[in-house]
């Protein structure tokens, strides 16, 4: 009497055994500036082929923010073997043939269960690499804006200078860092022994 108790309380669930748990995947695509409007097509296509899969609990497209071609396809699905079927499938393996051409890098990072809610950060590689690059980037932009367009606003008030020389710098600075982070991630990421 006692075990068909605990079984009806778990559920019908076999006691002792773990119950399957949600599984999120996200997909970063760095997406080539002349093909976002191809890639959010083909994101909206695959969106509507995973809903089709049994299982399947939701999905989103998050377009990238200023400065960035990053997409995030972020697919959810009731358990590792409704997962399985998705990725094994024929109409997955030639959406995945169709965005190659659109896309110049791609991750994957996937949580199981509660980790979904919640955003577990990347092992920061040493400070120093960070740092470095940071520095090389700046030291960079404020010598080339000394040299090409200091000569043309030299007569201008220092204030005036300062202010133009910080936006030209943190502009840059804003531009190029992402893409930067990305082409050397590995070596940022670097060791920390």
């Amino acid at each position: 009497m006692t075990e068909r108790i605990r079984t009806r309380l778990v559920g019908g669930a076999v006691p002792g055994a773990a119950a399957a748990e949600p599984v999120t995947v996200t997909v970063a695509r760095v997406v080539r500036p002349e093909q976002q409007d191809a890639f959010e097509r083909w994101a909206a296509d695959v969106q509507q082929l995973a809903a089709s899969f049994p299982g399947h609990l939701g999905s989103t497209l998050l377009r990238p923010g200023p400065a960035s071609d990053e997409y995030h396809l972020v697919y959810r699905f009731r358990d590792d073997e409704s997962l399985a079927a998705w990725e094994r499938s024929a109409e997955r393996r030639a959406a995945l043939d169709r965005v190659q051409q659109l896309v110049e890098d791609e991750r994957i990072s996937r949580a199981v269960g509660l980790q979904s809610f919640f955003a577990v950060p990347a092992k920061p590689g040493p400070v120093w690499r960070s740092w470095l690059l940071t520095v090389a980037v700046v030291l960079l932009f404020t010598t080339s804006f000394q040299l090409l367009a200091l000569p043309l606003v030299d007569s201008w008030p220092w204030p005036l200078r300062l202010l133009l020389s910080a936006i030209y710098v943190v502009t840059a600075l804003r531009l190029l860092m992402p893409r930067l982070s990305r082409w050397l991630g590995r070596w940022l990421e670097g060791s920390r022994r």
